[in-house]
């Protein structure tokens, strides 16, 4: 496929294909949807805030993204000249928060029509507590989370810029369509997409991992006795059940500054010190040092990847060895290493590599190694340049919405608030298989064990472990 309706046609990027295998397989279509809200304790001009996102949607071609199948069942985009969807409005006036929070589930529940139709929706909303903003829900194909609160804040300066004369109107988002092209250049066997293939599956060959779970190794030592394989080191960790809910759980605004500055001061990421959190934890409940997480790279470190749009989110499995006898910093170390070089090859396809890894290992269907899935977000949703001074004191609330299916098992998403930069556990999770009292007993240990190891960083992993 060439063109489609008058617009030229491309091929799915490899982050969109992943998103796409999950969506074929899943019984319930709106796996895909995100939904999200932003709304501020102001009054809103509803006209000029329709305006506002109306230009937003000019201005980020991703908005404007549609689907296409072919007759060998290919599946194609495009981006469309001008956008039709109607913007609506909702005002919860007089409902209980509790009401309106599961009418906007619902909506986030309302599969996208997939073919030649538009990939989001956006209401104006009013909440019951007076805060007015707007809902949005997209489709993952057409946009990840830092897709998504750029254009929040794209609409937020855009407002701000048509109310007060000294505001700037903001600068242009950058081409979806220019990046578009250049990610596929690279995954049409370019020397760099041989190098990042090379590096993941010499990484993949060098050993094998092992499943370690969060209810510790209950389910490998099941799998083990059923297959009658004492060496056995994945583990099936899906299920039938793919109905789902998210948990948050908020860390106060003083102790997250502490984690914050230790990573500022130790020249870490928060990506580094969650995972060294999360696989201390996992290494505690299952007495194994070999610990597996998937982590998620946001592959937008130029300007042109910032602005773009689109989704661009690749996942891959994370693996270290951290024995009891290292230091908490130590690990960090470790952490931070592998991570840079993940950084570094991060183009290289996630389907290729799991589909290299089942291979490799002769992994049967639904059998992995690791138990669930970290994704930092460092960006707000919050919108703090020149123009809010003018509304006063604003206050922001954001909110994210389960759409009611996950594909996977767990998925653990750390962002920060905008009222106090405060941090934000939201844990999505399969209903069949993990409790929100799991996740309660999840979050307990995950703090201490961060704590711990950042109130004295020389401390050893054995130490903190029997600390906590």
């Amino acid at each position: 496929m060439k063109t489609r309706k008058g617009y030229k046609a491309y091929p799915l990027t490899a982050a969109q294909k992943l998103h796409f295998y999950c969506l074929k397989y899943c019984p319930k279509k709106q796996v895909l949807n995100i939904g999200s809200s932003l709304t501020i304790e102001s009054d809103l001009d509803w006209d000029v805030l329709r305006q506002c996102i109306k230009e937003a949607i000019a201005r980020c071609e991703s908005m404007r993204l549609r689907f296409a199948k072919d007759r060998d069942g290919n599946i194609y985009q495009y981006v469309v000249k001008e956008e039709t969807k109607e913007i609506e409005h909702f005002d919860f006036t007089g409902w209980q928060e509790e009401d309106a929070d599961k009418k906007l589930r619902e909506w986030t529940e309302i599969p996208f029509e997939r073919y030649d139709s538009p990939m989001h929706r956006i209401v104006m909303i009013k909440t019951p507590d007076g805060y007015q903003g707007l809902y949005i829900c997209v489709d993952h194909m057409t946009m990840d989370a830092q897709a998504l609160i750029v254009f929040f804040k794209d609409v937020i300066e855009l407002y701000c810029s048509r109310l007060y004369e000294e505001v700037n109107y903001p600068k242009e988002m950058s081409s979806y369509i220019r990046q578009l092209e250049k990610d596929l250049a690279y995954e049409a066997g370019s020397r760099a997409c041989q190098r990042d293939r090379e590096f993941f599956e010499n990484l993949i060959a060098s050993s094998e991992p092992v499943f370690a779970d969060i209810y510790g190794p209950g389910k490998l030592l099941k799998e083990r006795k059923e297959s009658r394989n004492k060496k056995l080191r994945a583990a099936t960790n899906t299920s039938d059940n793919v109905e789902a809910n998210i948990t948050n759980f908020h860390l106060e605004g003083g102790p997250s500054k502490r984690l914050l500055d230790f990573c500022e001061e130790k020249g870490i990421s928060m990506t580094c010190l969650l995972l060294m959190g999360l696989r201390t934890f996992l290494q505690k409940e299952n007495d194994e040092d070999d610990i597996s997480i998937t982590t998620t790279i946001a592959r937008r470190a130029t300007l042109l990847e910032k602005r773009c749009g689109g989704s661009r989110i690749h996942c891959f499995p994370f693996r270290t060895i951290v024995p009891r006898e290292d230091t908490f910093m130590e690990g960090l170390l470790k952490i931070r290493d592998a991570q840079n070089q993940y950084f570094r090859h991060a183009g290289y396809s996630p389907s290729e590599y799991f589909n290299f890894r089942h291979d490799y290992y002769k992994l049967k269907d639904g059998q992995t190694y690791e138990p669930l899935s970290l994704t930092y977000q460092p960006l707000a949703m919050k919108y703090d340049g020149p123009g809010l001074d003018k509304l006063g004191d604003i206050k922001y609330k954001t909110a994210r919405y389960s759409n009611g299916v996950a594909a996977h098992t767990l998925y653990l998403t750390v962002s920060h608030r905008t009222m106090d930069n405060g941090l934000d556990f939201g844990f999505e999770y399969q209903t069949g298989v993990v409790t929100p009292e799991k996740l309660e007993y999840i979050y307990y240990y995950l703090c201490r064990i961060i704590f711990r190891g950042v109130e004295d960083p020389e401390r050893t992993v054995g130490e903190i472990m029997e600390m906590v």
